[in-house]
């Protein structure tokens, strides 16, 4: 991803606009304004326009060809469009100063002095909680449906996906959930993102494993307007039924 926004800087630079103006301004207002007068007519031009056309184009922001058509409905089959929507979220919903998703893309850093935007898991205050607790941790190098396969029934209540479903096959997504069902305790929820604004589990996860879960929609819908990074189209929750 980090050479994808580099290749995306030059590009803006070659197209006559610096980015690091946006640093500048001074409210969400003046960054939306400046999106609206520098960054969008770079979406119109026909160079980036050809270049996004082609399936693999966003294969940089973790988003598989597989999910390209699905992704372009979002500007009525132009992915152009769609990366101005995405960018118009990233640069005018939220400020700088908050949004250390948006500080990388511009300066490839979290920024600064008083400008620093950084993640929580970064900020002096949680220092010390995070380490008291990092025992805790354990890492697996292995996928997350063999991990689960080899878990004792009933073992978990919650379980963050990313966006790794985007890559699976319906055999796979089928496997992975069925497995999330038996090592789950009542009430669990799961949660992941995708690159379209949808859930891709209706039509591709096997009926009666859907139906297993409900959806959370109006919680899904606010952690989507929640979502600082631009890249996902949905932030989605589901919760394992009684």
């Amino acid at each position: 991803m980090g050479r994808f926004i580099s290749v995306g800087r030059w590009g803006a630079y070659l197209l006559g606009v610096r980015l690091s103006e946006m640093l500048e301004m001074p409210n969400r207002e003046a960054q939306l304004e400046f999106f609206e007068r520098e960054i969008s007519p770079v979406f119109d031009h026909w160079a980036v326009r050809r270049v996004t056309a082609a399936r693999a184009s966003l294969f940089g922001l973790g988003i598989p060809p597989a999910q390209y058509e699905s992704l372009a409905r979002e500007g009525d089959g132009s992915m152009a469009d769609v990366l101005r929507i995405r960018l118009r979220k990233l640069f005018g919903d939220f400020a700088l100063q908050d949004n250390y998703f948006a500080m990388q893309a511009l300066t490839h850093s979290y920024g600064v002095g008083p400008e620093i935007s950084l993640p929580p898991y970064l900020q002096l205050e949680h220092y010390h909680a995070l380490k008291s607790k990092a025992e805790r941790l354990s890492v697996s190098h292995r996928t997350y449906s063999d991990e689960l396969t080899e878990r004792p029934e009933h073992t978990f209540d919650c379980y963050l996906l990313l966006d790794a479903q985007d890559w699976m096959s319906n055999k796979q997504l089928d496997h992975l959930w069925s497995q999330i069902i038996r090592t789950s305790r009542p009430g669990a929820r799961v949660l992941f993102r995708t690159a379209d604004k949808e859930s891709l589990l209706p039509g591709r996860l096997d009926d009666d494993l859907l139906a297993r879960f409900a959806y959370l929609k109006d919680l899904s819908a606010d952690l989507t307007k929640q979502d600082r990074a631009a890249v996902y189209g949905g932030v989605h929750v589901y919760e394992l039924k009684p």
